[in-house]
């Protein structure tokens, strides 16, 4: 089987757009969660996220294009171009039908789909704007970017709530080492910050309301004051090349993407199981060959519900046993939010980052041990950490668990 090269990378976060801003961010350990702008809040018990702040697609996207765009296919296009031009690829017309696009979404195109509703619903129009239907459908992102860069290899969209983009990531990884195609652009995109779908989640009770007025503060993982998720947006995207192909055009190889696990707990809808996701990390740990103790960090999870975050803790506990107690674990969505579909991008890219700079992202707003999350979380500062290999974890609703392994190349 090929080995997988990660040779580029982009994002759109609500730290602003591309790579190095989200980076700055997470090294300071400040939070990206305000109040929200782009949409309505009137009623709203928790009106916070991690908004992408103002943002415009124009560098990418003419004015004509954007009326069949929602904003989470922006997101995805200014990523897009972001890691194409961090890779350096420039691919003849022949490589383009081996190059192909795996872009994650967890809900589409929300904040269109709201629109569309209240002019039905509440406005009582008689017909709505002709390009809903290829606004707010899945594929969206991933057919426009495949049409961006012209890229006609395998294209597709996987939603799989949170676990999303690693799943869209690991899945683009095994394609190539198949020998299916050569190169992929993979990851994910979301922008969930619409007042229908806010209030859906409000229904569940698991939104963080501010801390003390302070939005930024709002989200807590792993601390014993947590409150629970606060929602993101944005996009993340990853270049996948195969490795003999990376080395022969001299490509700068960032991380090796060395193992990948995908698990169901074929249990509760909501409620996180403990077998199953230990299951996906023991299987991304085998696929790489690295055995638990040469882990040094993890991007976990972490949304900060009471219970996701204790589950977390005993699904590490579980699989790395005592050496659990020395790996560096961090949630970055303290600072960048929960971004849905595009959390796992975001994160396996914070991961990568870590292996380059040998530093690793803190957790944001801690302030407090919890008994039940009793390892170490990197609190509120980052940390100096030579990294050879790290896991990012993604467990979403429904019990659908995906672990992305990346190492020193």
């Amino acid at each position: 089987m090929r080995r997988v090269a990660v040779t580029g990378f982009g994002a759109v976060s609500a730290f602003g757009v591309g790579v190095p801003s989200l980076w700055e961010g997470l090294v300071a350990g400040r939070s990206a969660i305000r109040p929200i702008t782009v949409c309505e809040t009137k009623g709203l018990a928790s009106p916070i996220a991690a908004e992408v702040p103002a943002f415009s697609a124009r560098s990418v996207v003419t004015e004509e294009h954007s009326l069949v765009l929602d904003r989470f296919a922006e997101f995805a296009l200014v990523a897009a171009a972001e890691a194409v031009r961090h890779a350096g690829l420039e691919l003849t017309d022949e490589e383009r039908t081996r190059a192909g696009v795996a872009i994650g979404t967890g809900i589409g195109g929300a904040g269109r789909e709201d629109e569309a509703y209240y002019n039905v619903y509440v406005r009582n129009l008689p017909r709505i704007h002709p390009f809903t239907i290829p606004r707010i459908m899945y594929n969206a992102a991933a057919s426009h970017v495949s049409m961006a860069q012209g890229w006609q290899g395998p294209t597709i969209c996987i939603s799989t709530a949170c676990a999303s983009a690693s799943h869209a990531i690991g899945e683009a990884s095994e394609m190539i080492r198949a020998g299916r195609t050569d190169v992929m652009l993979a990851g994910g995109a979301d922008a969930p910050i619409a007042y229908g779908i806010m209030r859906a989640w409000e229904a569940m009770r698991v939104l963080a309301p501010p801390l003390d007025g302070d939005p930024s503060r709002a989200c807590r993982p792993f601390s014993r004051d947590r409150q629970g998720l606060v929602l993101g947006e944005g996009s993340g995207l990853l270049v996948l090349e195969d490795w003999d192909r990376a080395v022969r055009r001299g490509a700068t190889i960032h991380a090796e993407l060395a193992g990948y696990g995908a698990t169901a707990d074929a249990g509760h809808i909501t409620a996180p199981g403990v077998e199953a996701p230990a299951r996906a990390i023991t299987t991304a740990l085998a696929q790489a060959g690295v055995p638990p103790d040469r882990i040094q960090y993890v991007n976990a999870h972490g949304t900060a519900t009471r219970l996701n975050d204790s589950t977390e803790t005993t699904i590490l506990k579980r699989v790395f046993g005592d050496h659990a107690r020395r790996l560096a674990i961090s949630s970055t969505k303290s600072m960048h939010g929960h971004a849905m579909g595009a959390s796992g991008a975001l994160e396996a890219i914070a991961a990568i980052l870590a292996i380059t700079h040998g530093v690793v992202p803190p957790t944001a707003n801690y302030t407090e041990p919890d008994p039940e999350c009793d390892l170490d979380y990197v609190p509120n500062q980052a940390r100096k950490l030579k990294v050879d290999a790290a896991i990012s974890n993604s467990f979403a609703f429904g019990g659908l668990n995906a672990v992305l392994l990346l190492r020193r190349p």
